[in-house]
């Protein structure tokens, strides 16, 4: 008996201590819970804002300024109140304002983790939350979320709770309430709301910023909006044919209001402070951020690709254009412009792009590929052969000497961007002239897998996959961002050294802690050396003229080292410029959103080089001059790499003489295994055949000894050269024309066209070389228009060049 009264006097003081312990528990948890006063009286939570570098121009408030209309419950639309309890709570109606085998599902994870990973908030709970409560995420602020959400579920009908809610909860980053909501994004009241719409708001609240009309997340939000359609069918809300209908329903969102510089800029860093900080503190949390935009280069950069893109949209029918700007030494973007006009709904203005499209590069891409040859022992001399060259070795389907008329796609034999083929040429003229032949022959000497793994390297991270490129790598098979471009000519720049990319200097929170600053993080990913060697020739305005001809003046600034690169993918869909200085790079996207082709021959050099002309012109004035350092002498232990391409007068393609697996090691002993030796042998016999006098084909020989030949003509095809008027030029109504056509096999016609119609054409027979004059009075030029000129040979081969006059 007795022991049974102490087991009876232990369990009660138990009992009394669990009592005070969970007395004092609730106590800590709930002391400091708003009094009915103070909700009544809550104060507005403040905004975030974000700053340019020097912290003066306020560029966006995330929440500035709870914009909220009040109203009634009863003006608002059944569906609207359907749609947001089927998706936020839908036992609303039927619960106590709390969800316990939710809570409990979260209270299992949140424990494990450590913090709040998952949340199980009914509306009077996310009405808790919103209205009175902290942003932050810690299991005791959701223990005050619980026990207001019940002292709000004694204190108020279930209606009243979901007016608050539905007046209260955020739709947007300074849109608060389903009123404000309405005529923000649709410009209509919220009894007006139809049935899509309705459902778009409910969508919109698992996070207002992420899903934003007016960001670039549309698709997901309309996907949602389906699921919520979906769930409100499943639960009995609407019929089939009022699912059928809203499913049907073209959702227009109204144009947002200005009141953001920078805007695609702005929404980068947006969502990577969402990213790192959680949707509710960057909404709520009074967040301060220094960004790294210069306001007048950002300024500038809007200025050029708007006025660009304009005149692309009248001469090549290319609707958009887009810039990026870094300071290669410290990684940060200075400027970025995701598209014409972020406000233009005809032109998916709020398409950045610079960091969301995936376009490809074109030409772009060589430096990085020449690079990787030069690491390897090739020289800026080194000579390959521009000859035709079928590169899909082995198949029966594609002969070495390839049939440009044979358009199989197992094939693969690339023309130049004029049609000319150079015979010998250095990879000093090959990559600034951006010959297309000599690269993918470097491609293939420098390794394909080298050359992805250092594009990535540098910057370049969604090109991955060596074997789905192929060697069409190199004239722009992969898909890029502009904005990752940038950063890896910026590598370039600092000579092989990678900075990570930044937009955000600093962020403090509400009460002024700093929660994150800037840090230089780099690594060096190439050497200064081969770099150099790349930076050498991009910057070599004379070995570049032959490409730029009449705009090779945009790529030239005074007191200034420039290196410059252009690109322009097939059918004209993209045209790319990307040049830098030791201290500023920037690179210009030109095009159409929808991957649409530009008209009239609208390439790099004329439909993106004159916007990144026009941007470093400016942003270059005033700078000091900067020069790039020089490589160190070059003493290749072989001769062929320093530019003696015929040996023991003997003339032979490069994998003659080396192993691309050990470029400084002997000489193969079996050329022949080389899957590509037979092809680019074979061209090179036939180059020499064709414009070497006395060359032996049998022996292959050559009628004197030398160690290099004079490369004038173009594989035996006829070279029609268009001397005057130049490329660019201005026209009136009539106008001299002179030509030169180059013809080995001799002369056979000419013809000349002007935008696509024939006007002269000469058919008597002529000699090898030959000028021809006249005058042309065309019946009426248009503002922009293209003169073609084709040479057909005795063998009919054919040869052809184009430029583009201005009226």
């Amino acid at each position: 008996m007795k022991r049974v009264r102490r087991y009876s006097s232990i369990f009660f003081r138990l009992g009394i201590a669990a009592v005070i312990l969970l007395g004092a528990a609730f106590f800590y948890f709930t002391r400091d819970l708003p009094s009915l006063e103070e909700i009544t009286n809550r104060q507005v939570s403040q905004s975030t804002k974000i700053y340019d570098r020097e912290s003066k121009t306020l560029l966006y408030e995330i929440s500035g300024g709870e914009k909220r209309t009040v109203v009634p419950l009863g003006e608002m639309p059944r569906y609207l109140k359907d749609a947001v309890i089927a998706i936020e709570d839908e036992k609303f109606y039927e619960g106590p304002g709390f969800d316990w085998r939710a809570i409990l599902r979260a209270l299992v994870a949140n424990v494990g983790a450590g913090r709040v990973v998952q949340g199980a908030s009914t509306i009077t709970q996310q009405l808790a939350r919103n209205a009175f409560l902290t942003p932050e995420q810690t299991i005791r602020r959701k223990v005050k979320e619980l026990v207001l959400a019940v002292q709000l579920s004694r204190t108020y009908s279930k209606d009243t709770i979901l007016e608050l809610y539905l007046n209260e909860v955020p739709f947007g980053s300074t849109i608060y309430g389903a009123e404000a909501a309405s005529q923000a994004y649709f410009g209509k009241s919220a009894r007006d709301l139809s049935l899509g719409e309705s459902t778009v708001l409910a969508a919109l609240l698992k996070a207002p910023s992420y899903y934003s009309p007016w960001g670039t997340h549309t698709k997901e939000l309309l996907n949602r909006q389906r699921f919520v359609l979906e769930k409100m069918s499943s639960l009995g809300k609407i019929t089939n044919q009022e699912l059928n209908a809203a499913l049907e329903e073209k959702i227009v969102f109204a144009v947002q209001s200005r009141g953001i510089r920078a805007p695609h800029f702005v929404i980068e860093v947006q969502e990577q402070l969402i990213q790192k900080y959680g949707e509710d503190l960057v909404r709520r949390g009074g967040l301060r951020v220094v960004t790294t935009l210069d306001v007048s280069l950002q300024e500038l950069a809007e200025k050029v690709v708007k006025e660009g893109a304009e005149r692309n949209e009248g001469l090549y029918k290319g609707k958009n254009a887009s810039l990026v700007a870094q300071d290669p030494r410290t990684g940060q973007i200075l400027a970025l412009v995701g598209s014409r006009d972020y406000f233009d709904i005809e032109y998916e203005g709020n398409f950045s792009v610079a960091t969301q499209g995936l376009r490809q590069p074109g030409s772009a891409l060589k430096p990085f590929v020449y690079l990787v040859a030069f690491q390897k022992g090739f020289t800026p001399e080194t000579v390959v052969f521009d000859v035709p060259t079928e590169f899909a070795a082995k198949n029966p389907l594609c002969p070495p000497s390839p049939d440009f008329k044979n358009d199989d796609s197992r094939c693969f034999h690339p023309e130049n961007f004029d049609g000319r083929f150079r015979g010998p040429v250095s990879l000093r003229h090959a990559l600034a002239q951006s010959v297309n032949v000599p690269a993918v022959k470097i491609l293939y000497l420098a390794g394909l897998s080298d050359s992805v793994q250092n594009a990535y390297r540098f910057g370049l991270k969604t090109l991955t996959n060596p074997d789905l490129y192929g060697l069409s790598l190199v004239l722009g098979g992969g898909a890029v961002k502009l904005v990752d471009l940038v950063g890896a000519y910026s590598v370039l720049a600092e000579e092989g050294v990678r900075h990570n990319q930044a937009m955000i200097l600093e962020v403090r929170d509400g009460g002024g802690k700093i929660l994150e600053s800037y840090r230089d993080e780099s690594e060096r990913v190439a050497d200064a050396q081969s770099v150099r060697l790349v930076n050498d020739i991009l910057s070599d305005g004379s070995a570049r003229a032959g490409l730029f001809e009449q705009s090779l003046s945009l790529t030239v600034f005074p007191d200034h080292d420039v290196a410059i690169k252009t690109g322009t993918s097939n059918d004209y869909r993209d045209a790319w410029a990307v040049g830098y200085t030791p201290s500023l790079v920037a690179g210009v996207w030109a095009g159409n959103n929808d991957n649409a082709p530009m008209q009239k021959q609208g390439s790099s050099i004329l439909a993106a080089l004159p916007i990144w002309h026009a941007f470093m012109k400016e942003a270059l004035e005033g700078l000091p001059p900067e020069a790039f350092r020089r490589p160190d002498p070059i003493s290749s232990p072989k001769p062929v790499l320093g530019g003696d391409y015929v040996v023991n007068n003997e003339l032979h393609s490069i994998l003659y003489y080396i192993d691309r697996k050990d470029v400084l090691g002997p000489q193969p002993r079996d050329p022949m295994s080389d899957p590509q030796f037979e092809n680019w042998d074979a061209g090179v016999l036939s180059w020499a055949a064709n414009n070497v006098p006395g060359f032996n084909s049998e022996n292959r020989s050559l009628p004197q000894t030398t160690s290099r030949i004079s490369s004038t003509t173009s594989s035996g095809i006829p070279v029609p050269e268009i001397l005057e008027p130049k490329t660019g030029a201005f026209v009136g109504g009539s106008f001299p024309v002179s030509l030169r056509v180059t013809a080995p096999n001799g002369l056979r016609l000419v013809r000349v066209s002007l935008n696509g119609t024939r006007i002269q054409e000469f058919n008597d027979r002529r000699t090898s070389i030959e000028t021809i004059n006249f005058w042309l009075a065309p019946a009426g030029l248009a503002d922009q228009n293209l003169l073609d000129v084709e040479a057909i040979d005795e063998k009919d081969l054919v040869g052809k060049t184009s430029i583009i006059l201005y009226r």
